[in-house]
């Protein structure tokens, strides 16, 4: 079972780097509809990003690998990775704009959104292999899909010479490189990307799909259920472990799921067991959710310490 390598201290995020534009409303208008909305706020976004900064708020040692277009987004957002204490060293401006999500959350705290990729679609593989090689200590490459699949593949790549663990969040959902999957140690998928992954077509609500997606692809595979918990399983376990998640009254599930990624990376980082690198994740994702927009809604860094902490406690 692949997965086993010895964990060291660095955390490399190799991903999207975006700015969120939030307009809060009550419902989604109808085609052709407008309607008044309830207010409009901007932040720091991206799937790479926001797993990024969770991570480092929890206190890995963090890299972030992308691209920003020549823009005031682009100086904005590697300025608040500085602040954040994000290795900036591997990101790259290019021209052009940075990439940007426009985000439509109802009132329940659902949302909708639409990115615009930018900057991120320009990111290369000769710009990820140097950064990633360039790295000493290397425990982890965290990998989405808000930038080119290939570039994810040849960080992966590196990884597994170095023998770091890789850890593949295929979002927004689409049918994952073969070799790609080959080389990944941990898969997470929420329920949207489960069901277009199942060989059937079926979602996650039966434990024997989860296993048997599990025992096909021949990794680690961990399903994000929202306020349902999670649910994990790999090959040696021929079973399915449910974590709940802590209750917790929504307004706005933006950047939860990458709350989760994050935190969960950082716990495998530090030799977590499984279980409490996913009970770590739901803990801070639960808080996320009870506040509005996508980095500004997770957890601080203290409040993510408290979380780590009580976590250690019942180990």
């Amino acid at each position: 079972m692949r997965g086993a390598s010895k964990i060291l201290k660095s955390l490399v995020v190799v991903g999207s780097i975006n700015t969120d534009m939030f307009t809060y409303l009550t419902r989604i208008p109808s085609s052709g509809e407008t309607i008044t909305g309830e207010f409009f706020s901007t932040g720091f976004g991206g799937k790479g990003a926001n797993q990024a900064l969770i991570s480092a708020r929890l206190g890995a040692q963090t890299f972030m690998v992308g691209c920003i277009g020549e823009d005031i987004f682009g100086e904005s957002l590697l300025a608040h990775f500085k602040s954040e204490e994000i290795q900036v060293n591997f990101i790259e401006k290019v021209e052009g704009s940075s990439g940007v999500a426009t985000i439509l959350v109802e009132s329940n705290g659902n949302n909708r959104i639409v990115i615009i990729p930018g900057a991120n679609h320009k990111i290369k593989k000769s710009q990820v292999e140097t950064s990633i090689n360039s790295i000493r200590n290397l425990g982890i490459i965290l990998g989405q899909f808000e930038i080119p699949q290939e570039v994810t593949l040849a960080a992966f790549r590196i990884a597994k010479e170095k023998g770091a663990i890789t850890i593949l969040n295929p979002a927004p959902s689409r049918k994952i490189n073969q070799e790609l999957l080959e080389i990944c140690d941990w898969l997470i998928l929420n329920e949207t990307e489960f069901q277009d992954l199942n060989p059937n077509g079926l979602g996650p609500e039966k434990d024997e799909d989860i296993i048997k997606l599990a025992n096909i692809f021949k990794v680690n595979l961990i399903v994000t259920l929202g306020e349902k918990g999670v649910k994990y399983s790999n090959p040696e376990m021929g079973k399915v472990i449910q974590i709940d998640s802590n209750k917790a009254d929504a307004v706005d599930t933006t950047g939860a799921g990458d709350t989760f990624v994050g935190a969960f990376a950082f716990g495998i980082l530090k030799n977590l067991q499984p279980i409490d690198a996913i009970k770590l994740g739901c803990n801070c994702a639960a808080l996320s959710v009870t506040r509005y927009g996508a980095q500004e809604s997770m957890p601080s860094r203290l409040e993510a310490l408290k979380i780590l902490n009580d976590i250690n406690k019942i180990q």
